[in-house]
This record gives C-alpha cells, sequence and structure tokens, in this order.
C-alpha cells in the first residue's frame, strides 16, 4: 500500500509541476495577463467575503455572547460595506472546549448562538440583502461528546473505527503501556489520549476533547458528506474547510504500527508541535482527493437544485506545491479558492516592507495553475490582528492592496475599522492554547487578543452587548476605534475601506484587467492594474520611514502622464480628485495611494 501511495504522490506532484510551469510561461516576471476583454466571472471570483466570528461580533441577549440574532441585527452594515458574502466561524453544537470547533452534534446550533429557526432567520434576511453566507465546514475531528465518539468508545456496530484507535506499545524496559507514536497536537503535549473504556489510545491533533476522525472508513466520509447536504438545503453558499492538513495520516505498516517523527531542531520545547516534524501526520495525498469529494457534493447540488454556485474555501497553511493541488487537476475541480495567508506568514518571518509584499505575492501567483482565481487574506481569529502586526498606519494601505489585486479577498471582523489586539491577561485566558501553556509563555500561543468584541460604539461594551459583562475584555482603545465614530469622521479608515470595496465592484479594470506589480524599492510597492478600453489603476503604497519620490516610468513605461488620485490612506495629505505627475510622485511614510489614468 504505501508503495501505491508513493507513486499517487509522485503522479500528483509531476501533474503539479506541469502545471506550474504552463502557468509561469504565460506571464513575464511580475506580470500577469488576462484575456484583455471583459469577461463573465462567476460571483466568488471577485467577492469580497467577510469572516465573522460570532461569539465576538453582536449580542442580542445581554449574555455577553455574540450571537444569531446579533448578527441578523447587523446584515445591514455588511451590505453598506459592499461585503459578498459573509463567513461565519463554527456555529455548532459544542461543549466549547475550543469555542465552536469540538462539535458534539453537526446538524445543531450551539444554544448560546440561538436555534434552527434563528438561523433560518439569519439566512432569510441576508437573502433579502443579496448577501450569501458560508459556515465552517470542521472535518478533522469532533468533540468526545459526539455521539459518534460515545458509540465509537462502546466498538456500537458501524462506529468502532469512526475514529483513530491503537492500542499503543509496551516500553520493553518498564513494561509500561505507551502512546504508539511521538506525534504532537497542536496544543503543545502528545498527540495520543488513552480512553479507559475501550482500552485503546486515540488521536487528537488538536484538543484532548477534539478526537480525529478515521476518513479511512467510508461511513465517516459519507457523514460528513451529509453534514453537508444538511446545510447545503439550508441555504448556505458555501462552506470554509478548517483544518485540512492532519486529515489524514500515514497508513500503519504491516504490523500496525506508525512511524515516530524526528525531531526538527526548531525549539527547545518537547511540547510544542514544532519540536518534531509532521511528515507522517499532514499534507497527506488523500487529503487532495477528499476536498475533490467534497467539490463533488457541492456542485451535485447545483446540478440538482439550480442556483448560484456553492463555494468551497479551504484553510491550510501548507507549502505550496501541496496547497495548490487543492485547486484541482485537469480533470477534476477541487476548492474554489484554498486560501492564501502568504501576506501573513512572510512577514511574520521577514517583516513588512515593499520587498517582503512582492515575495508573499509572487509565492502565490507564480506558483497558482493557469485558469484559477487567487484571494488575499490579511488576518483571522488564529493570527493577531492585521493593525497590530502590520501597524495601525499601515492597515489602509495593505487594505488596498487586497483590493486591487485580483481574485478574491478576505476581511477579518475589525480590519475595515482597524482595530487591533486586546491586552488578555493569564487570568482571563480561555483559549485552550494559551491554557495548555503556563503564564510565562502563554502570550505565544494564545488566540484571545484577536477575538475580543467587536467594537461597534465608543459607549458601555462597546456598544456589543447591553449586559454587564463580555465573553472577553474589550480591547483597551473601544472608545476610539468603533464604527460609530468612523462613520462620523470625515476621513477614516471605515471611509477608506468602503470606497476601496466600491471601487472593486464598479471597476472593468480590477475585476478582469491584467496585472503588474513591483517592489520599486525596499519601501515602496506599486500595482497596476490594466484593462484595454478602460482606465488604468495603480495603488503605490510606502513602507518605509522617509519621504520618497519616483518615477513611475520605472515601473510601466506608459505611465507618463498624469494620475488622478481616487483613495488615499488615513493620514495623507493629498486630496482625492487631485491630478499628480507620474514622472515625479512624492510619497510620505506609510502612505498609501489609489490613483487612474483617467
Amino acid at each position: 500500500m504505501s508503495v501505491i501511495w508513493n507513486q499517487t504522490v509522485l503522479r500528483l506532484r509531476l501533474g503539479l509541476l506541469t502545471l506550474l510551469l504552463f502557468a509561469i510561461g504565460q506571464g513575464q516576471g511580475c506580470q500577469v495577463q488576462s484575456s484583455g476583454a471583459a469577461e463573465t466571472k462567476d460571483w466568488w471570483e471577485t467577492a469580497q467575503f467577510y469572516q465573522i466570528y460570532p461569539r465576538s461580533f453582536k449580542d442580542s441577549d445581554g449574555d455577553g455572547i455574540g450571537d444569531l440574532n446579533g448578527i441578523t441585527s447587523k446584515l445591514e452594515y455588511l451590505k453598506d460595506l459592499g461585503v459578498t458574502a459573509a463567513w461565519l466561524s463554527p456555529i455548532f453544537a459544542s461543549p466549547m472546549v475550543d469555542f465552536g470547533y469540538d462539535i458534539s452534534d453537526f446538524f445543531d446550533i450551539q444554544p448560546e448562538y440561538g436555534t434552527l429557526d434563528d438561523f433560518r432567520a439569519l439566512i432569510k434576511k441576508a437573502k433579502e440583502l443579496d448577501l450569501k453566507i458560508i459556515l465552517d465546514f470542521v472535518p478533522n475531528h469532533s468533540s468526545d461528546e459526539n455521539e459518534w465518539f460515545k458509540k465509537s468508545v462502546k466498538r456500537e456496530k458501524g462506529y468502532e473505527d469512526y475514529y483513530v484507535w491503537h492500542d499503543g506499545k509496551v516500553n520493553a524496559e518498564t513494561g509500561k503501556r505507551e502512546p504508539p507514536t511521538n506525534w504532537l497536537q497542536y496544543f503543545r503535549g502528545t498527540a495520543w489520549e488513552w480512553n479507559e473504556e475501550r482500552q485503546q489510545y486515540y488521536l487528537h491533533q488538536f484538543a484532548v476533547q477534539q478526537p480525529d476522525l478515521n476518513y479511512r472508513n467510508p461511513l465517516v466520509v459519507e457523514q460528513m458528506k451529509r453534514v453537508l447536504r444538511y446545510w447545503l438545503n439550508e441555504g448556505v453558499a458555501g462552506f470554509r474547510c478548517d483544518a485540512l492538513p492532519p486529515l489524514f495520516e500515514v497508513l500503519p505498516d504491516a504490523d500496525g504500527q506508525y512511524p515516530d517523527e524526528t525531531v526538527t531542531g526548531a525549539t527547545d520545547d518537547p511540547d510544542d508541535r514544532d519540536y518534531l516534524t509532521t511528515t507522517y501526520i499532514e499534507d497527506r495525498p488523500e487529503t487532495i482527493d477528499m476536498v475533490y469529494q467534497w467539490r463533488t457534493v457541492l456542485d451535485d447540488h447545483k446540478r440538482i437544485y439550480g442556483g448560484d454556485t456553492s463555494v468551497l474555501l479551504i484553510e491550510t497553511y501548507s507549502a505550496a506545491w501541496f496547497t495548490m493541488q487543492f485547486y484541482g487537476n485537469r480533470t477534476t475541480e477541487g476548492a474554489h479558492l484554498p486560501f492564501n495567508f502568504n501576506l501573513i506568514t512572510v512577514m511574520d518571518q521577514k517583516g513588512l516592507s515593499a520587498q517582503t509584499v512582492q515575495e508573499a505575492i509572487d509565492l502565490w501567483l507564480k506558483n497558482m495553475p493557469a485558469g484559477r482565481t487567487p484571494n488575499w487574506v490579511l488576518g483571522n481569529h488564529d493570527k493577531r490582528r492585521a493593525a497590530s502586526r502590520y501597524g495601525v498606519d499601515h492597515i489602509d494601505g495593505m487594505n488596498m492592496l487586497v483590493m486591487i489585486l485580483p481574485g478574491a479577498s478576505v476581511t477579518y471582523q475589525g480590519e475595515e475599522i482597524g482595530m487591533t489586539d486586546g491586552e488578555i491577561s493569564w487570568e482571563d485566558t480561555v483559549d485552550p492554547w494559551g491554557c495548555n501553556s503556563n503564564p510565562d509563555i502563554y502570550e505565544m500561543y494564545t488566540r484571545d487578543p484577536e477575538r475580543t468584541p467587536f467594537q461597534w460604539t465608543g459607549g458601555s461594551n462597546a456598544g456589543f452587548t447591553d449586559g454587564p459583562t463580555t465573553w472577553l475584555p474589550l480591547a483597551g482603545d473601544y472608545e476610539t476605534v468603533n464604527v460609530e465614530t468612523e462613520l462620523a469622521a470625515e476621513h477614516s479608515h471605515l471611509k477608506i475601506y468602503k470606497m476601496l470595496v466600491a471601487l472593486r465592484k464598479s471597476s472593468k479594470t480590477l475585476q478582469n484587467g491584467s496585472t503588474k506589480y513591483l517592489a520599486l524599492t525596499e519601501d515602496i510597492f506599486v500595482v497596476r492594474r490594466s484593462l484595454a478600453n478602460s482606465p488604468t489603476i495603480v495603488g503605490v503604497i510606502n513602507f518605509g520611514s522617509e519621504t520618497k519620490t519616483i518615477d513611475l516610468r520605472e515601473f510601466d513605461k506608459n505611465l507618463s502622464g498624469n494620475l488622478q488620485l481616487l483613495v488615499r490612506s488615513l493620514e495623507s495629505t493629498k486630496s482625492e480628485g487631485t491630478t499628480f505627475s507620474a514622472q515625479m510622485l512624492s510619497v510620505d511614510p506609510a502612505e498609501a495611494l489609489v490613483l487612474t489614468t483617467q
């Protein structure tokens, strides 16, 4: 069997290489060509996706926890932003060990968030506003309180192998039973847990309470397809698939044993997942095929019932050679959009500069198979807020970047107003990743700071709840950074964001044009979108601390006349509608501009 899978990996890699060579051959350097003509794109190809973390978006009943009715009450805000589709982090029944990513019932709503009727009301209101709702699909694991797991523990018929069980091994020196391997979970420590009732270990790549489902069991595969069909029938427009890399682990050998991972040298902390490689527990070729099967479920639903395309979004931080396979191949369609986190990961490793921005964009566009749609993500509920990572003075520039680049873009709630991380003490920490550490190192792991309640107003509890408390403390700047203040200001992050979305929707150039981009200097990044018989759009961002005067002809010889300013960053002293010479454009520190040839 291992030989078969090795051959499968080889075929997949050769197929991907062919696609990459073809894609790279179509462009020249940092230029991506379009057809040059107006194209009819499906809704998701130029969509503005907006991630809602339900627990922190809007509370409707005063318990300090966001809920479905709160989301419904704010759908008009999303419509006003210009959002195409809202993606909701998990809303399913859960003990909330990992705040919804430990699901006890995939077919019901968490009572804290509301009821199925509340969900249906949300879908109804969204459709009235022409907004699409996308749900998180959490396929890798369930809660240990899920009935499937309880039945598997008891070895009930049909559920015996629903999860990954193993006898473990006996230490020859001590005679004691030990976990099957040295594999580590994401939340620190061993990925195996002994179950006394079943007298076996089960695999959990996340928390102990999140046992991994066994996708080598056809019954599990079909069950999870039932989950997809159920929510499609409830009116959702697609799914964002959570944590795909660990979906499959390597097959055991002829004796039923799994191999150990090797030490990486990346950290001295033996409980940190980075202490070991993840060769045998992530990025297996079977995962790619499973995504293809889910895409078929979505396409079949549209074929049978009609309506718009149901979209499949994939969360993966894997290397490009693996990630790009999620798109599909010459014969099979895969995910519409594997999420592109390069604007997060590259900057986390190397810092923010024009050079690192180009590197992040290159890493996606130069590896993406021909004919596929790119996407751009600045943040999410697992990463520190964009304004905290890049700096508040760069949030407008980064929002400009993802709106000007081709394809779809994703906004995490609060990025449109420049929300920053909250300060969460050890005593207030609730995220299991942080809680599984200790007071000295928890800030390295906790995801609570980026999950603080949304800041609607500068009043009591930021307008998030009418109740006395919030489930997480508010960020300290809520009195000045909030929707109410941003809307009242003459010029604000929120108004800039809305201008960018409106431009993106109205501009044929941004929807269909070719793309050229370049780090003109270490500090200055330029991107140009152009389309025959349409105005050219140019974005210029200064990531440095000094004013620079640039000649855009060095970037594009056709940019030789005057450019009109369309959108400017918050601290820019320039005025919209003013014209500037492309040959002598002065750009202040942290200034970001969107200009046009007409």
